[in-house]
């Protein structure tokens, strides 16, 4: 319920490797330029429908948001959209033309027309502040965007703060989604020892507490949060470089994964809610069924994915993709 697919060579290197093992994504509109009318959605969703060839796949396409969007636009792109994506200005990739400063009385035309149209906003919910304390520094923007447009379904994408779930259980209209990364690493697998660029994120890895509490959350399978794979990729010279590009590449490993951390936590019974029943019912979704198949046994997570370094790249998973069924 959050994917990255970029665009050009990188969208058809990397849509398959979704497309196979999952039936839907919230696609991300951050590109360069970002999506932001209907001709530019249906383009980018009609380029994702050639990259995944006959895999059953269907894209949830999102806008950029912008606070110019008027009703009669909103209304007519309405069918074709599944959610809008709202950015701070310049907090994360090709977000330079998100928003500056959370002014109730410049957001409230658009945001009442989304309540009215029940379009849900997805936040990128982070302040420029002090790097680990950015998630936590914008939580009063999500309480006050929850009580001034109640009936607005706010998505807390990627939560990483043990403040985020506690904001979770405060608001009837706040959701969240949680990473596999998220919900196994802490900021000392990323910069504890020498550095791990692959493990570099926006929003990064937090403390172990903060995992605990995502871990939580996510392996009773509360219904108010959902997976979000926020797979990020990125080419690897771009990662093994100075200015390291942040995302973390995990869509073809998602599964083995989180189904080897529910069962270390003997939660297998919740990953069907945590991984899909939760999103449908949130998003009002439903995608067509396709059933995947996992059996116990090694699988060797590889180096690359064309030219993108996976999470966990050379290492083993105690759970296996073996088939699909229809």
């Amino acid at each position: 319920m959050h994917l990255h697919l970029r665009d050009g060579e990188m969208l058809d290197s990397v849509a398959p490797l979704s497309a196979k093992y999952f039936s839907g994504a919230i696609i991300m509109p951050n590109l360069i330029p970002p999506v932001t009318d209907k001709d530019m959605l249906i383009s980018y969703r009609d380029r994702i429908y050639n990259a995944i060839g006959d895999e059953v796949f269907e894209p949830y396409m999102t806008l950029f948001f912008k606070t110019d969007y008027d009703y009669d636009f909103l209304k007519s792109i309405r069918d074709d959209l599944t959610a809008i994506k709202l950015y701070p200005a310049g907090i994360t990739t090709n977000s330079e033309s998100g928003v500056e400063g959370f002014d109730i009385d410049e957001l409230k035309p658009i945001l009442d027309t989304m309540s009215e149209l029940g379009i849900p906003l997805c936040i990128h919910g982070e302040s420029n502040g002090f790097v680990m304390d950015r998630e936590a520094e914008f939580i009063p923007i999500y309480e006050k965007l929850a009580t001034a447009f109640p009936n607005l379904k706010i998505i807390m994408e990627h939560i990483t703060t043990a403040k985020s779930v506690e904001a979770l259980e405060k608001y009837e209209n706040l959701y969240a989604t949680i990473t596999l990364h998220h919900l196994m690493i802490t900021l000392d697998d990323v910069a504890g020892g020498m550095l791990k660029p692959h493990l570099f994120c926006k929003p990064i890895a937090k403390r172990p507490e903060d995992r605990e509490a995502l871990l939580r959350v996510a392996l009773s399978a509360h219904p108010k949060v959902m997976f979000g794979s926020d797979s990020a990729p990125h080419p690897k010279h771009t990662k093994e470089a100075p200015g390291c590009a942040a995302g973390i590449f995990t869509a073809p490993i998602a599964l083995p994964l989180l189904t080897e951390l529910f069962e270390k936590h003997n939660s297998l019974d919740n990953l069907q809610n945590f991984v899909s029943t939760n999103a449908q019912k949130i998003y009002n979704i439903t995608p067509t069924k396709k059933q995947v198949v996992l059996e116990k046994g090694d699988m060797d997570i590889p180096l690359l994915y064309g030219d993108v370094v996976p999470m966990m790249a050379g290492k083993k998973c105690s759970w296996n993709l073996i088939t699909l069924r229809a």
